[in-house]
């Protein structure tokens, strides 16, 4: 009877993400957190005062912007992660329906329905994305600055400084939504969610 019952609450418990899938989130997250402590850094004057090898601070910056797209790009070996990018990449009527709950701050879950992701993380993701690859072109601009024309370097400079700080208030809102679902970050942490999360908070996810 007592291994029945120790046993059963595994069985209530789905993968929901692979180990290459764990490792590209954690790798992409510890170089943005490097990017965006090094931004800070180099751009606030309180902080910037604490730094006495202001250079080293500007290459660490740099690498690990350009380091940033990598493990992404490493993990498309993965099957598990390419099938999730897919999902990602995919927008239904179901995340129309969510998007219009969200706005209208409906948070009854019938409202809501998802897939294995919702409509607000598809929009994250392609947002992030679209925004990593900007800060890395506009980045790169700013490093060689002899390959290009003062105006480009202006441009690029001001982009991506406003982008960063977009990009900062991005993140925290993401960081605050995982600090608020605990079944979420041990599903990222772990690989598995409980069964009931799932069909709580993504009824049309067949995990």
């Amino acid at each position: 009877m007592s291994l029945r019952a120790e046993a059963a609450p595994a069985t209530t418990r789905i993968r929901r993400f692979s180990p290459a899938e764990r490792w590209v989130h954690r790798t992409t997250a510890l170089l943005m957190g490097v990017c965006v402590l090094t931004a800070a850094f180099l751009y606030v004057p309180e902080l910037a005062q604490l730094v006495g090898r202001r250079e080293l601070v500007v290459r660490v910056h740099e690498w690990a912007g350009v380091a940033l797209p990598v493990p992404v790009l490493a993990g498309l070996a993965s099957r598990a992660l390419r099938a999730d990018l897919g999902h990602l990449n995919r927008f239904g009527p179901h995340d129309r329906r969510w998007l219009g709950a969200a706005l209208r701050r409906d948070r009854r879950r019938e409202s809501r329905p998802a897939g294995k992701f919702n409509a607000g993380q598809k929009i994250y993701a392609a947002w992030i994305a679209g925004a990593t690859l900007v800060m890395l072109g506009t980045g790169l601009i700013m490093w060689f600055t002899h390959l290009t024309p003062i105006m480009w370097r202006t441009s690029a400079t001001f982009v991506h400084d406003w982008l960063a700080l977009t990009i900062g208030i991005v993140l925290a809102g993401h960081i605050g939504m995982a600090l608020g679902d605990p079944e979420a970050r041990r599903g990222m942490r772990t690989g598995a969610v409980s069964r009931e999360w799932a069909q709580r908070e993504h009824p049309l996810w067949r995990g």
